[in-house]
């Protein structure tokens, strides 16, 4: 390498990690809320898992969730009230049956609630996995109570097998459409609708490959047609890309879509989907290598507006370990429309080698044109439903349902793209700032159980707070808002929990609400706190587009707390940050504190050790946060120090209580003691458990008299341990020397070895069998 090139690089290195720390990538949410400080509803039955099924029955007041063999009606105001419940447990033969086919019976051989939609006539339509047997049926809730029809219905083509896979289904018309596998292994991947008439894909590659499916929404393109169009449902999902010219399997996302009016072709696509297209979409995070993979959608749409308005809402996460980065994509129904509409279609090519090569297709296109729905242009020319298109439209759109152009989102790149714990799920929520200004909210949920409450102000992400609503670690697997609760739903394996879409009481001052630019809250001057838009008929402080605090009226002066140490002790001095976006600075008799080994710097405040005279003054922590017009700087605690010497230092000892009802007391108790232990001491004398002071003499000395005896024997005196006897029962116990040659007692006499060797066993413990020996 060239000298200077290598002496440019390590002059860019400092620059690019300072670009780096800088990097919008590195955004970290202005306000982190723990568990204990969300306060949210929550609900959790024992021994019941899954939560991740969702049902907003806002004309009952309810949240219908959907678990493993449960369903719960719960209070939509507060969930952790269980109105009703009903279970729908698999029976032990379908359990047996589903472990003999090699599934887990205590994980996978269970009924998993997947399914859960309201139909016209207010009753819901539930599906279960079933151990592997997917079924459905009809539900009802009256006089407070939840009832399965028990009409069971066949879920096949409806709900998963497996209760791990991705599927997605939505009722529309009182048609349910859903997107899952048709079979026990999985291996044939489907988009159908039920009825009336039972109509899905085609079983290949090129209409579906390996999918993984995401979401469905239905989409009213008829309302005000010039043209006379359909309905539309769209399907989002990924899958193994069929046009790769790849070694490796490479997976790119998708969205599909259907007409509503579809019934199959007449000879060529019988029951098989007429108008399914499908086309690749993109999310460009950087400048990365392999496609971000779609996890989830939003469908938000003004109701003032026209469906063309609607937006798509994505989130997207790396299909390599390479990348920790997560982004949130918006799509225009109408970009989407106009692809599928009026985009060109790639057609697969045969080439020398084995694989076919996916291309633009240039050649004539049939007309009326493969995968458009019956407008009025096609029934000028006979065709008034889908039966009656000609068998070359038909063959082309079964050979050819991909679309060439990939569909971009707005403005080519993310709204959000963040570094950190993968996104699972998304909503968003309209709001009315205070400017007049509306204002899309996103809350997104992570595979670590937190909610990203975030916001893009022209081009600016910005993150409001990250709420962590379960105390472990849990995957959020379902999310729900309702306006007319203001509530937001969330639910994991754990349970499932609810908080406020605006959480303004977390905001103590004025520049703390501004700063925070939630387009929720605002300042409120008469009554200094910070409260909800909705909440407040007067004009509150706000400035959500550029957190201008300035507006706020100044603040009350902070009261000093006064702080007293003795010379060489330790103290902290206590100053949490308002925000992860401010830095906290310390001043000392108004001069800037520069720390050391003695006054070191903590997160939440500031450590004084081994403290000396030259400590003591006026200490204030400030907290100093940029927004986007300046850097505000405000207060957040002072304490005045003040140093106690060694000579000043008197240790008090406080004087015992004399009088009072508990002195008394405790002598009355002292004294009771004292004479229970008397008499327990001469209850022990009397009873010779303790012997007396002076028997205790007058048996010493006649076993000192003993061992001079003993001593005058043979030295030839060989001691062994006497054996222990058996006790004998209900026999006086007594301790002694018994010199009298009773044979039928081992130990107190002399016992003579065959060898002449004299044995004397040691006193021991002897049992009397006959009452004249007492």
């Amino acid at each position: 390498m060239h000298p200077l090139l290598s002496l440019s690089v390590f002059w860019l290195l400092p620059l690019a990690l300072t670009l780096e720390e800088d990097s919008p990538l590195n955004s970290v949410p202005r306000r982190s809320v723990p568990y204990n400080m969300v306060n949210a509803h929550q609900f959790h039955e024992k021994g019941v898992s899954n939560y991740s099924t969702m049902l907003l029955r806002e004309d009952l007041d309810l949240l219908v969730l959907g678990a493993r063999e449960a369903v719960y009606a719960l209070d939509l105001k507060d969930i952790s009230k269980k109105l009703a419940s009903v279970k729908w447990e698999v029976t032990q033969q379908q359990k047996d049956e589903c472990k003999n086919k090699g599934k887990d019976p205590e994980m996978e051989c269970l009924n998993y609630i997947r399914i859960l939609h309201k139909m016209e006539d207010d009753r819901m339509y539930v599906c279960g996995t079933n151990a592997f047997d997917p079924e459905c049926d009809y539900m009802t809730y009256t006089d407070g109570k939840l009832t399965l029809q028990k009409k069971q219905d066949d879920g096949k083509g409806k709900c998963p097998f497996d209760p791990f896979q991705r599927y997605a289904s939505i009722m529309a018309d009182n048609n349910l459409y859903s997107a899952t596998s048709m079979n026990f292994l999985g291996s044939e991947p489907v988009l159908m609708r039920s009825s009336p008439v039972s109509i899905r894909t085609e079983f290949k590659s090129s209409w579906l490959n390996e999918p993984s499916f995401v979401s469905m929404a239905q989409m009213p393109e008829s309302d005000k047609s010039e043209e006379g169009d359909d309905d539309k449902v769209y399907l989002f999902f990924s899958e193994t890309a069929v046009e790769c010219d790849c070694y490796n399997k490479l997976v790119v996302s998708r969205v599909a879509r259907v007409c509503k009016g579809d019934l199959g072709g007449q000879r060529t696509l019988q029951k098989k989907w007429t108008s399914f297209l499908k086309a690749r979409l993109d999310c460009p995070v950087l400048d990365s290598q392999l496609p971000y993979v779609i996890q989830d959608t939003y469908l938000w749409c003004d109701p003032q507006q026209h469906w063309k308005e609607c937006l798509f809402y994505a989130i997207f996460t790396p299909q390599a370990d390479t990348s920790d980065l997560s982004a949130v994509c918006a799509y225009r129904v109408s970009d989407i429309s106009r692809v599928f509409a009026e985009g060109k279609y790639k057609t697969p090519v045969p080439v020398e080698t084995s694989f076919v090569k996916w291309v633009m297709y240039s050649g004539d296109v049939p007309v009326p044109r493969p995968g458009a729905c019956i407008n009025n242009e096609a029934r000028k020319a006979g065709i008034t439903q889908t039966l009656d298109l000609p068998d070359r439209t038909l063959q082309f759109i079964k050979d050819k349902p991909l679309m060439d152009q990939a569909i971009q989102p707005i403005d080519n790149k993310p709204l959000l793209v963040r570094r950190g714990s993968a996104f699972t799920r998304i909503i968003v929520n309209e709001v009315q700032a205070a400017d007049g200004n509306k204002y899309n909210v996103m809350f997104i949920g992570t595979e670590e159980g937190t909610i990203l409450k975030a916001v893009n102000y022209d081009g600016e992400m910005f993150i409001i707070e990250e709420m962590r609503l379960f105390q472990l670690p849990e995957e959020i697997k379902s999310l729900k808002s309702s306006n007319v609760t203001g509530q937001i739903y969330a639910g994991s394996d754990y349970g499932a929990a609810q908080i406020p879409l605006a959480s303004c009481h977390r905001s103590s001052s004025c520049m703390d609400c501004v700063l925070a630019r939630d387009p929720y809250c605002g300042w409120d001057k008469v009554d200094k706190k910070c409260i909800a838009i909705s909440d407040s008929q007067r004009e509150l402080i706000q400035s959500v587009k550029e957190g201008n605090a300035s507006i706020c009226p100044a603040a009350d002066p902070v009261k000093p707390i006064d702080q007293s140490i003795w010379t060489g002790g330790n103290m902290k001095l206590s100053c949490p940050a308002p925000s992860n976006l401010a830095k906290i600075t310390w001043e000392r008799d108004n001069q800037p504190l520069n720390p050391s080994a003695r006054l070191q710097l903590l997160q939440d405040g500031l450590l004084i050790l081994n403290a000396s005279d030259s400590d003591g003054g006026r200490y204030r922590c400030k907290s100093v946060e940029h927004s986007k017009t300046e850097e505000y700087t405000t207060t957040v605690a002072e304490y005045q120090v003040s140093i106690t010497s060694d000579k000043d230092r008197q240790i008090l000892f406080p004087e015992a209580q004399k009088d009072g009802p508990s002195v008394a007391g405790l002598q009355a108790v002292v004294a009771l003691l004292v004479v229970a232990l008397l008499i327990l001491l001469a209850w022990n004398f009397y009873k010779g458990h303790i012997p007396l002071p002076w028997n205790c003499v007058k048996k010493n000395s006649e076993q000192s008299q003993e061992s001079h005896e003993e001593r005058g024997l043979n030295s030839n005196v060989t001691y062994q341990e006497a054996p222990r006897p058996v006790p004998a029962e209900d026999k006086p116990l007594v301790s002694g020397r018994d010199s009298s040659s009773n044979n039928n007692h081992t130990g107190g006499a002399a016992e003579f070895s065959a060898a002449g060797e004299e044995t004397v066993n040691l006193p021991s413990l002897q049992y009397i069998d006959d009452e004249s020996e007492i």
